[in-house]
């Protein structure tokens, strides 16, 4: 049976995950993601190239880095996740700029270890300065071993910064393809093919992601999933409970009764 279980403290949201017959959709977070595969193997396309993680495997993933994911046989899947705002990220990592990591996934034992005491004590809800502490030594770690991640990294070409901040700004509304690109200055079909060459999905599947990461912060601040179906432009809960179990696992109503227990 296909289980997922949220838990939040410090800033940081872990995800402890058992799934055989789940599939994600393709779609990105804006928070840094850090897991660990504990059994089975996690099947994943990202960047246009297949990833397999094998227990023990440590992913990582950047902000708004497209893919899906799913178990790789009828075997199945465990694992956990940490997902991490970037501007805590490089709080803890003393970086002013964005950083991009090279290696999507790698072994080593000392981080594996790190990534399951923070997910152990956040799942556990032990003392949040305990977990800030554990997740400082954890950012030192994932530097050592990527030694190339990237600070000052490239940053979004202009045409795609104005096209996200302007799919961002009207996520209550009906997406709305000739107005962006009559600011753009080219025709839609332009605009598609050059917004998926670059950020790995679609104009519609980055809005619906954005809708999604929206409804979510609403429903972590508010407790109120009803302004988040609102604010965020859903139809109604089984609208944003379908988008958004395909995202996180589960619906949003069950991802609040998670996260505020």
């Amino acid at each position: 049976m296909d289980q997922f279980i949220y838990k939040k403290s410090a800033g940081i949201i872990v995800l402890s995950a058992n799934m055989t017959e789940f599939k994600y959709k393709k779609h990105a977070h804006e928070e840094y993601a850090i897991g660990v595969t504990l059994r089975g193997i996690q099947h994943y396309t990202l960047d246009g190239g297949l990833q397999l993680s094998y227990p023990n495997g440590v992913m990582i993933f950047n902000p708004e880095q497209a893919h899906d994911g799913m178990a790789h046989d009828h075997s199945g899947l465990e694992y956990v996740m940490l997902y991490v705002e970037p501007h805590l990220f490089l709080e803890a990592a003393h970086q002013k700029d964005v950083v991009q990591f090279s290696q999507p996934i790698v072994y080593d034992r000392m981080l594996k270890q790190q990534i399951l005491s923070l997910s152990y004590h956040v799942l556990n809800e032990k003392d949040e300065a305990l977990c800030n502490e554990l997740f400082l030594s954890l950012t030192d770690r994932l530097f050592q071993v990527d030694s190339i991640a990237i600070a000052d990294a490239k940053q979004d070409n202009r045409f795609i910064s104005i096209a996200k901040d302007m799919l961002r700004a009207n996520l209550d509304q009906v997406l709305m393809l000739d107005d962006i690109c009559r600011e753009l200055e080219c025709s839609k079909f332009q605009f598609i093919r050059m917004f998926k060459a670059h950020t790995g999905i679609s104009p519609y599947q980055y809005f619906l992601n954005c809708k999604v990461e929206r409804a979510k912060q609403i429903i972590e601040a508010s407790r109120d999933i009803y302004l988040a179906v609102a604010a965020c432009g859903f139809v109604d809960l089984t609208h944003l409970n379908r988008h958004f179990k395909s995202v996180y696992g589960l619906t949003a109503y069950e991802y609040m009764t998670h996260i505020h227990r």
